[in-house]
């Protein structure tokens, strides 16, 4: 079963809250009464210590929950099918309000924003299963017609440039290249030893066509289809750590880079 942190924390600052406002409201009143205190507020008998650590830890799960709700969200890159990107250890930071605000838990748009545009690197649920977050880079916007054939990503009938990019370490086989979604630039990896998945297809309103920067190296849209609007989480725009003890421990040079 997986683990779901919004949730969690939805319950634990409804529960905080009521038992906050509960004893405020009801049960501080009768323990003034019982000892006699009157109606001094800071009187009395003293409060139980669920009470107080209700009162003590809501309004640290109420910040953390607008925070993480409607602002920036932390994830952790797990693999490397975005390399070179991002890299396994990346901490990134996801604006969670680019592309609408929208209620935790339920995932219901409640304002309307901007929308994915190609190039973004984007966070949302994986349609297979929602609850696993997954993140790779929008290449094919609603009414795009995309082919990625023989390496190359094609447009509305027009291959996306393509050129030689410097070296990266870990690509293995794989070439460093640099691509040009329209006046966004970014860089790629291609396997020429590794036959991966094609496609052709047109993407439906309200959808988003996604491939991992590694491109011989990613499950995305080639496999499992487009990404419905509905489950978008947020724009990645931030690396604040990198960190992985299979890989050196903290790359530092890593932090503070601003994702494009």
């Amino acid at each position: 079963m997986s683990f779901d942190f919004s949730a969690v924390l939805v319950i634990l600052t409804l529960a905080s809250g009521l038992i906050w406002g509960l004893d405020a409201w009801l049960l501080a009143p009768r323990r003034r009464r019982a000892s006699g205190a009157g109606p001094d507020p800071d009187a009395g008998t003293g409060e139980p210590w669920w009470v107080e650590y209700a009162r003590s830890f809501f309004p640290v799960f109420l910040v953390v929950l607008l925070l993480r709700s409607f602002l920036v969200e932390p994830f952790r890159i797990p693999s490397g099918s975005m390399m070179p990107t991002l890299l396994i250890g990346d901490f990134i930071l996801v604006n969670k309000y680019e592309y609408g605000i929208r209620l935790p838990v339920l995932n219901t748009r409640v304002i309307e924003n901007g929308r994915p545009g190609r190039g973004d690197i984007i966070v949302f649920r994986y349609p297979e299963d929602p609850s696993v977050p997954f993140i790779k880079r929008v290449v094919g916007v609603p009414g795009d017609h995309v082919v990625y054939r023989d390496k190359t990503l094609y447009l509305n009938g027009q291959p996306v440039p393509q050129s030689a990019s410097a070296a990266v370490p870990g690509a293995g086989a794989a070439l460093p290249m640099t691509e040009e979604l329209g006046d966004r630039r970014h860089e790629i990896l291609v396997d020429p030893y590794r036959q991966g998945p094609e496609a052709d297809t047109l993407v439906p309103p309200g959808h988003y066509f996604v491939l991992g920067d590694n491109r011989d190296n990613s499950r995305d849209s080639r496999y499992w289809g487009f990404v419905p609007d509905k489950n978008l989480i947020g724009r990645a725009f931030f690396i604040w750590m990198n960190l992985s003890f299979k890989n050196g421990g903290v790359k530092w040079k890593r932090i503070g880079t601003i994702l494009r």
